[in-house]
């Protein structure tokens, strides 16, 4: 089974206390920090930007995993590199020239990633999967949370898994989000097991950030429901 990372996003943190709340995902035994930038063009929502970023980066030293729903993204790279991102992932309906973006951003210092809409065919990232290094698969719609996990994204999860197996290199397959409620658990393990340990990150459900967080190491009991190798 492939590794299992957790990356909570800090879009359903506490905003008047974010530098509090990425302490509290660090100790609770997150991997990766994930951070939604939206625009209010590309999705309908707006978050925050690279000044938000750079001064998180101070509160923890696990990755910062960007995902940009925001269009143009060219012009914003730099500011994403000098802020503190380590992987940062776009959307091919972005901007024009998929393969030019990612370039920049490995150039940049980053690990590139792709994030794939409920929509969007999952063969665009066969030109460009030997220059990436996360596939997300977005089981939502871009710009809201509490949405339903979309059924049909699990083929989708499952193809993606075989492309990147044939590529044989050390690759992260993320998922977009498990959902609050009973169904969590449930959706974690058919997205790790059902597929072959398909998804290696993992975001949690809204209200992970906050009281919830006060819990030692919550991620733990997720971890728990996946069997042994």
């Amino acid at each position: 089974m492939s590794e299992v990372l957790i990356s909570p996003s800090i879009l359903s943190a506490d905003f008047a206390e974010l530098g509090e709340e990425i302490r509290r995902i660090d100790v609770a035994g997150a991997d990766m920090i994930h951070v939604d930038v939206m625009d209010g063009h590309f999705v309908p929502n707006l978050t925050f930007g690279p000044p938000v970023i750079e001064k998180l980066r101070p509160h923890t030293d696990k990755p910062f995993d960007v995902h940009l729903m925001i269009a143009p993204v060219d012009p914003f790279i730099g500011d994403f590199a000098k802020a503190g991102a380590n992987i940062l992932t776009v959307h091919p309906e972005s901007g024009p020239h998929l393969h030019r973006t990612l370039q920049a951003i490995r150039a940049a210092g980053m690990k590139p990633g792709v994030a794939l809409n409920p929509g969007t065919p999952v063969d665009i990232i066969d030109p460009v999967i030997d220059d990436i290094d996360l596939v997300l698969v977005m089981s939502v719609n871009p710009g809201f949370g509490g949405q339903s996990f979309i059924e049909s994204q699990l083929r989708k999860i499952e193809i993606l898994r075989q492309k990147i197996d044939e590529t044989g290199r050390d690759f992260i397959l993320s998922r977009w989000r498990p959902e609050s409620g009973n169904s969590t658990a449930r959706n974690f393990r058919r997205c790790h097991c059902d597929r072959g340990g398909i998804c290696r990150v993992s975001r949690w459900p809204e209200r992970v950030c906050g009281k919830y967080l006060r819990i030692a190491r919550p991620w733990d009991n997720l971890r728990a429901t996946l069997p042994d190798e």
